[in-house]
């Protein structure tokens, strides 16, 4: 193992592979290097320093290593950190307007295009025509009320056009959200504000108020003897707010203790690729019990039979403990104290695994957003963490 020194070396960042943060030391203005493990097992490295703005800590990307070398990152850092004791916001220099992000956006997404397709002019001409207003704004200063002031005219009298600059234009603030341009999708808060198209109904399950799940999960704890592994169930999903299914199913070469990862395979995933599940240490003690109970079996909740335990199970450990809750339920217990708590709609939504199907934006959420729903998965499992031994 590479020996981690006081402050940061060359040689240490070039050997390092131990996923984790990496400080520059005291000295370091708030410079770190982050190692990170992707899905398919590489390692990659990113630089980022947090300085505090405007009385706020900020977190700031300053590029991937090695084409930002150490040299190159302190010189960064140093730069911002001047920035900053001037009263200058650093994230200000360099911040493209709308127009500017959706020629980038564009650019991105023609990877994925076929060849000859108008979709590049389509959406060109969806932004001219139903986000003109945005078009010169830095999209740092672009707020969900300007989002609706595009939209809304076009809601009702328009839908078809209104469902595609909507979805045209949360696709340009995806991008700047990956970027670090800005920390949410102001599209999310602008449509909640707009009527529900043709009434239409979603489905609902029920959920516990996140005030009331602490409670829920000590209940079942301290009364659930029939089957524990099913109990143990509840608890994974109730820390990671996977869905039920996915985690019914989850197997131990998919754990990753060392890393605190757990990576969902495509199959079982509803957007069908891969999903990486930051573990809290909440959701780590859980499968540590777990391990206790499932002996040889490759499934982390095993059935009697041999595969993996039976759907119902969590409906009687509920039932048993009295929570009026279904287990999909936590998801939105979850969701609901995310939004109480000022979590960005974007990052909450891809903590729920509710993120598009498209290579471009996985490219760029995989590297930033990992990191900000492991932030959010720590706070809830604080927040819902047992306190009886």
């Amino acid at each position: 193992m590479t020996k981690r020194p006081r402050t940061l070396t060359a040689a240490f960042v070039r050997a390092v592979g131990r996923p984790g943060v990496y400080g520059d030391g005291r000295g370091g203005r708030g410079l770190s290097l982050r190692v990170h493990r992707t899905i398919d097992g590489r390692i990659t490295k990113t630089w980022r320093q947090r300085v505090r703005v405007d009385g706020r800590l900020t977190s700031i990307g300053l590029g991937p290593y090695p084409e930002v070398t150490l040299a190159e990152a302190r010189q960064e850092a140093l730069a911002n950190s001047r920035m900053v004791r001037l009263g200058r916001d650093p994230r200000g220099r360099g911040v493209p307007t709308f127009a500017e992000a959706t020629e980038r956006t564009i650019r991105l997404h023609r990877e994925g295009w076929k060849a000859g397709t108008a979709l590049p002019d389509q959406w060109a001409s969806t932004f001219r025509l139903h986000a003109a207003p945005l078009m010169d704004m830095p999209v740092d200063r672009i707020t969900s009320g300007d989002v609706l002031a595009c939209l809304a005219p076009i809601w009702k009298s328009k839908p078809g056009a209104a469902a595609k600059a909507r979805s045209r234009i949360a696709a340009v603030f995806r991008w700047c959200v990956g970027r670090n341009l800005r920390p949410d999708n102001p599209v999310d808060r602008a449509v909640a504000a707009l009527p529900r198209a043709n009434g239409g109904a979603t489905k609902h399950y029920r959920a516990l108020p996140h005030t009331e799940v602490r409670g829920a999960l000590r209940a079942i704890r301290r009364g659930e003897k029939a089957n524990p592994a099913a109990a143990l169930w509840v608890e994974l999903v109730a820390f990671t707010a996977v869905r039920p299914g996915e985690a019914r199913r989850a197997r131990w070469e998919e754990i990753d203790f060392e890393s605190a990862r757990w990576t969902i395979p495509a199959e079982r995933m509803k957007a069908g690729r891969p999903f990486a599940v930051p573990l809290s240490a909440g959701a780590l003690d859980v499968l540590r019990r777990a391990g206790k109970l499932s002996g040889e079996s490759p499934f982390v909740f095993p059935g009697k039979a041999g595969g993996p335990i039976g759907a119902n199970a969590a409906r009687r450990v509920l039932g048993r403990a009295g929570v009026d809750s279904t287990l999909h339920g936590f998801r939105s217990s979850a969701r609901s104290w995310m939004a109480e708590t000022g979590v960005p709609a974007e990052v909450a939504e891809a903590c729920l695994a509710h993120v598009p199907n498209s290579r471009v934006v996985q490219a760029y959420q995989r590297s930033d957003l990992l990191e900000r729903r492991a932030e959010v998965l720590h706070a809830w499992c604080s927040y819902i963490a047992r306190t009886d031994s």
